[in-house]
């Protein structure tokens, strides 16, 4: 994740802007009404916002030309559904372009793409998935969270093995080479970052129970529990 500024193909970095740019404008649309129709959840699409910037600026180094840390996309994703983090995570990632050197301005439209929209719809479609199931709520967000990290990581991958296929194996060897090279720093991250959610949802039940219900979030069960 936050392929440096420079590093894709010029072609591959128009590409993922343009693959990025409808969910940024419909999410900006989602958020627009949801603030609308409910001022009093500003807060916690703050909390939601707060906890993607905190995480994902937490680099380490991994395969060159990018790095790994935790995303914070499955909360919000969670909280307000997977289009409402496409702008979050885009502004995000713009931020951290300019103030951190973190990531890059050509590659913005991959990383969005990485982070803000896979990342996000993974989590919602795994926490729908979990609730149907009747799993516990932890282990739901926890699932939701952690296996959303890894899907960033493996698009990530998938966008620069497409940048840079291997030469005999092509993209497959390619994508082998760079999932397997994240992986060892991205499996830790995984499990700390479902771990992290996991604990702030609590606190989150803990102070705005009533309103988590109201989103269809929690149940009054839940919430006691």
């Amino acid at each position: 994740m936050h392929i440096m500024e420079g590093f894709l193909p010029v072609t591959h970095a128009i590409g993922w802007t343009l693959a990025a740019a409808p969910f940024v404008g419909y999410g900006l649309h989602t958020i627009k009404k949801s603030v609308r129709e409910n001022p009093e959840r500003r807060m916690l699409l703050g909390v939601a916002a707060a906890f993607t910037f905190v995480l994902s600026a937490l680099k380490l180094p991994s395969v060159t030309g990018s790095s790994s840390h935790p995303t914070g996309t499955g909360l919000g994703a969670v909280l307000f559904g997977p289009t409402a983090m496409a702008p979050i995570g885009a502004v995000v990632l713009l931020f951290q372009a300019i103030l951190l050197a973190h990531g890059g301005l050509t590659t913005l439209g991959a990383n969005i793409f990485s982070m803000a929209v896979v990342g996000p719809f993974a989590a919602a479609a795994i926490f729908r998935l979990a609730k149907g199931l009747k799993l516990p709520f932890g282990l739901s967000i926890f699932l939701a969270a952690s296996l959303a990290d890894l899907l960033t990581y493996i698009t990530t991958s998938a966008q620069m093995a497409l940048a840079f296929p291997d030469p005999v194996g092509g993209f497959a060897a390619s994508f082998i080479k760079f999932s397997g090279v994240f992986a060892v720093t991205q499996l830790p991250l995984a499990i700390i970052e479902g771990l992290l959610t996991v604990v702030v949802m609590n606190s989150l039940i803990r102070y705005n129970a009533r309103e988590l219900q109201d989103m269809k979030i929690t149940t009054a069960q839940a919430a006691e529990a």
